[in-house]
């Protein structure tokens, strides 16, 4: 909060009126990190957290007096807090549109009110508060904290006020608190922006530069740093200067004009103020045009070096250490693993070719190298010689991509910075060049030589490529020699494991001959092609390759190898270790829904399924996590629950593999959407297995399947009940506390499930599974906010639980989520509130006490989502039943909005709709005003509907509002007689009566009229 808010944050400029932050990925780092940091502070700190600020944080709010619960005092639309300081003055102060906060303890409950808009109330503190260290603990703590020294600066406050100042030790722990914070902060922001510099082509340039001050005939005096630090990411500006794009500053001396002061960003080269080793902030600014590279503003400042530059005796190359290399794709999404949608967009590629090297000088005579089309495109250097690559990955290659095995955008990664270059790059560079050369003998004798290298350290995969290498392996594959080409595919395979490999293959259009090998008769040949596309084929430009080529095909082609595994001993041979080959590329392969499908039609189900009976693990790790790769896939879920694989996904369940069980549990969980399959793993025995890996706490990966695995299976009450008999329930509840997201919303999902059985409410309650629910409330994780709502929701149904619910205060935090942007998460909500309001001891009063609350609800009746409206719908119902409560309902508008969404055709909505409509008529003239609006016509045709909940919630709809006079004149227009006297012959004796009690009234009303 010292020099990350005054440094590193990007603020707008002057001119654009108040200084604002600008809407960046980094901003947006900086205020998710203030916003956690505040939320976690009081409960980690609360005696630093109790601390009054020396003057108050104050910003305009979206915050309203509704938004604010106990512990304040509301009067109109202002708030103070019950907490006051020494002097009688409230702690948090809200008189719109200014809050006003005095310590850290208000402002964790103020963000923790604010719900959603909580990263909006962080922006607005900071922008209103730029010195908040200054306002917090006092101005020279503010100055300490931004300065070079803040010991020494500490040291000198200490010796003036220590003994004067009763709460100096207070004020230092704070200090050393937010300055703890603030290098947090600063961290961070170093991990982001390391994604977005690569200084190595910079650094390589000036090297060379360098090496021109050495020379006889010199063109510059002096090249140098202006800091000899260098951060782990090979910068040498300060971390506050690289947030903007800055990697280092240099002094360079030309012999006939002015030392030049130069930053290099990834912007471009320009001249700064004179930036010294301990420059200020102005000497930062840029000063010059911007120039691609040093030696381009250079010859622009220096007439003696630009005509002496191109009369030396070696090449120099231009290194493009700022060129914008755009390789944008846009992805199908069938390749991002989702279903298409309609805006499905065609993929394409755009790349922009690299500068070519600059031609040496006439009179060396030099050989020009020119890199091949297929390398230059790649964007490396020749292979005669070593540059490192030149791009430099901006930031808009940060952003996180829309797969999650996304690796195309990743920005190239280089060790970090040295200048010397390690034994292994010399050596592979001499093998590189015995392989272009070389006959038969002396390519297999050189590869190897290479394949002695520990090829999975990164420095020796990306030397091979630097150095011309791989593609020279590449061009090995279209040999007819069959040692050459397994020689080529060991190497390939090794390197293939990293990233920017894997997408150098690729580019080289090495994939389309790894495929082609996979039709050999050599056997050696096949299992090393499909061990490299499993390795390559990681991201979806690499897996549509495969299938266009027709790889897929190929790689079912080689599960037909392997014979009877049922009776297959250990000791493998080469048929088999082919199949588990094309098993793990088909793994890889299966990421794609075109890829899944092409799968099947080449008929790879029932061999994955004959495969999946091997008694070898390493074969069924590839095979099973296949399949659960493909289960997301209904035509999948239905051979596999045909083909009798079920059996034996649970039989390995048993095995003394955690991975193999973790990738069973998966396939188990995806599979348990279908009812037939729950049945099937309870014939099988599985569910025990599944339970005794909830012991297996320490590995979350195992722990999250199983869990997963649980929660479809509990879908079915015959699995909760056998679930029950292993204890299943009690372990469940025991994971409700320090497990990861991804497990507890797993335990959660379950739990909801076995709420649903009323003994086992009681079983939760018992294990004190009620409030570490309750604590999850207050979450951000949309899935886990809607498994908890609807486990609270199943808990409630017992009143106990609702006692120990409501004296939580849990039914304020899940009325709260109502306000969650996410359709799916208020839904959950409201109906958790059903029951909770359906069993409260006072129910009434509890919903008034909730400001805000039913306001709340009307408005949502506006949403255009129909769960949500269903919702809301059975939540008015349910609080309808309080006259008091109706009322207030009433005066918000509910019965025009009620009646606007008679015109549903959806039977859910229609369900939960006639029941609001139904308990709304008990208030005032609310059913005349139904019929006003125009629902008692529409509520008829409901009758038609086949769904019988429609017709008993219609029925009691009509009925009530059969107690006016015109709306019984209104549905003997529309024909209602005829099907409720149909409807009366029904068994439900609610139905009867409704319909009976609606006819009667038209009768009565028509019997009236006779005698009048």
């Amino acid at each position: 909060m010292g020099v990350s808010l005054t440094k590193a944050a990007q603020w707008t400029t002057a001119s654009s009126g108040s200084r604002r932050l600008e809407v960046t990925a980094m901003n947006e780092t900086l205020l998710k990190e203030i916003l956690c940091f505040a939320e976690q502070f009081s409960p980690q700190h609360p005696q630093e957290a109790a601390r009054v600020f020396e003057e108050p944080l104050q910003w305009r709010t979206t915050l309203v007096a509704s938004d604010f619960k106990t512990d304040y005092d509301i009067s109109g639309s202002n708030v103070v807090s019950h907490e006051q300081d020494g002097e009688g003055r409230p702690l948090l102060q809200l008189s719109p549109p200014f809050v006003y906060v005095h310590n850290f303890s208000q402002l964790s409950k103020l963000v923790h009110l604010a719900n959603d808009k909580k990263l909006d109330e962080i922006r607005a503190c900071v922008e209103e508060n730029r010195e908040p260290v200054a306002k917090i603990l006092g101005p020279r703590f503010a100055t300490i904290l931004v300065s070079k020294d803040p010991r020494k600066g500490l040291s000198q406050l200490a010796g003036e006020v220590k003994e004067q100042d009763k709460d100096w030790e207070g004020k230092l722990n704070l200090f050393l608190l937010l300055q703890d914070m603030d290098n947090q902060l600063l961290s961070k922001i170093l991990k982001e922006i390391q994604a977005m510099l690569d200084p190595t082509a910079v650094k390589n340039e000036i090297q060379l530069l360098k090496r021109l001050c050495e020379k006889e005939k010199r063109m510059l005096k002096l090249v140098q740093y202006t800091s000899d630090y260098e951060f782990s990411n090979g910068c040498r500006a300060p971390l506050w200067r690289q947030a903007q794009g800055e990697m280092c500053y240099l002094v360079i001396e030309p012999f006939d004009t002015e030392i030049l002061y130069i930053t290099c960003s990834t912007s471009g080269i320009f001249m700064n103020g004179g930036i010294k080793q301990d420059g200020d902030e102005n000497a930062y600014d840029q000063r010059s045009d911007l120039y691609k590279d040093l030696v381009s503003l250079l010859k622009i400042k220096s007439p003696h070096f630009a005509e002496n530059i191109n009369t030396q005796d070696f090449e120099l190359p231009e290194l493009p250490s700022t060129q914008k290399i755009q390789r944008m794709e846009s992805v199908d999404a069938e390749e991002r693993g989702q279903p298409q949608t309609s805006h499905e967009q065609k993929e394409k590629n755009v790349h922009e070719k690299t500068g070519q090297l600059h031609t040496p000088n006439k009179a060396g005579g030099n050989k020009e190298y020119e890199p091949c089309p297929r390398w230059r495109n790649f964007g490396l250097a020749s292979p005669c010689g070593y540059v490192p690559n030149p791009l430099v990955r901006l930031h808009f290659f940060s952003e996180s991509s829309s797969e999650s095995e996304e690796e195309e955008d990743q920005a190239e990664r280089r060790p970090d910075g040295n200048t010397e270059l390690p034994s292994e790059f010399w050596q592979i560079q001499k093998l590189v060049k015995y392989l272009k050369g070389g006959d038969q003998t002396a390519t297999v004798l050189t590869l190897c030589a290479m394949m002695d290298f520990n090829l999975m350290q990164e420095t020796c995969q990306l030397a091979i490529r630097d150095v011309g290498g791989l593609e020279v392996l590449i061009n090995l594959l279209d040999t007819d020699e069959v040692k050459c080409k397994i020689g080529s595919l060991k190497i390939l395979r090794n390197i293939s494991l990293n990233v920017q490999i894997r997408r150098a293959i690729v580019d080289m259009e090495g994939l389309q001959s790894i495929v082609k090998i996979l039709d050999s008769p050599v056997r050696d040949l096949k299992a090393l092609a499909a061990e490299t596309i499993a390795n390559v084929a990681r991201f979806h430009r690499a897996r549509r390759t495969v299938r266009k080529y027709g790889g897929i095909k190929k790689l079912v082609k080689l599960l037909d190898c392997a014979p009877d595994l049922a009776r297959q001993n250990e000791k493998q041979d080469m048929n088999v270790v082919v199949a588990r080959c094309g098993a793990l590329a088909l793994w890889s392969c299966s990421k794609s829904i075109r890829n899944k499908e092409a799968i099947r039609k080449a008929g790879g189900i029932p061999l994955l399924g004959r495969l999946l009976k091997s008694p070898n693990e390493s074969m069924l790790i590839p095979v099973v996590g296949t399949l659960q790769e493909c289960a997301s896939e209904e035509s999948y879920r239905t051979v596999i629950q045909t083909e009798g694989m079920i059996k034996d996904l649970v039989k390995n369940l048993s095995s003394d593999n955690d991975e193999l069980k973790m990738h069973c549990a998966s396939a188990i969980f995806k599979c348990a959407e279908d009812k037939q399959t729950r049945d099937l793993v309870r014939k099988y025995k599985g569910l025990q297995p599944l339970v005794s890996l909830l012991n297996k706490a320490d590995n979350k990966s195992l722990l999250a399947a199983a869990t997963r695995a649980i929660w479809k299976c509990s879908i079915s009450a015959e699995n909760v009940a056998m679930f029950q008999e292993y204890k299943a329930l009690e372990t469940l509840v025991g994971l409700l506390v320090d497990q990861p997201e991804e497990v507890l919303v797993n335990v959660i999902g379950a739990l909801g499930e076995f709420a649903q059985i009323q003994s086992n409410s009681a079983i939760i309650h018992k294990c004190g599974g009620i409030k570490p629910l309750i604590n999850l409330l207050t979450g951000t994780n949309q899935a886990l906010l809607i498994n908890v709502t609807k486990a609270v929701g199943a808990c409630a149904t017992d009143k106990n639980n609702m006692a120990i619910i409501d004296q939580l205060d849990g039914v304020r935090l899940v009325w709260s989520l109502l306000k969650n942007s996410n359709p799916d998460v208020q839904s959950s909500a409201a109906w958790a509130l059903c029951p909770c309001i359906e069993n409260a001891k006072d129910a009434g009063e509890m919903v008034r006490s909730l400001v805000g609350g039913l306001e709340l609800i009307v408005n949502l009746l506006k949403s255009t989502n129909i769960k949500v409206l269903a919702s809301i719908c059975a939540v008015i119902a349910k609080i309808a039943k309080d006259k008091e409560n109706l009322a207030v309902l009433t005066d918000h508008g509910v019965v025009p909005l009620l009646a606007e969404l008679t015109n549903t055709t959806d039977d859910s909505l229609r369900c939960h709709l006639a029941q609001a409509i139904c308990h709304c008529c008990m208030w005032g003239f609310n059913r005349a005003s139904f019929g006003e609006a125009g629902a008692v016509p529409r509520l008829v045709c409901y009758l038609r509907s086949k769904d019988s909940k429609v017709h008993r919630s219609t029925a009691m709809a009509l009925y009530q509002l059969s107690k006016d006079p015109n709306n019984c004149i209104t549905m003997h227009e529309k024909g209602v007689v005829e099907p409720l006297i149909h409807i009366m012959g029904s068994d439900d004796e609610l139905l009867q009566e409704a319909a009976a009690g609606c006819v009667r009234n038209i009768r009565f009303l028509a019997l009236a009229n006779r005698k009048t």
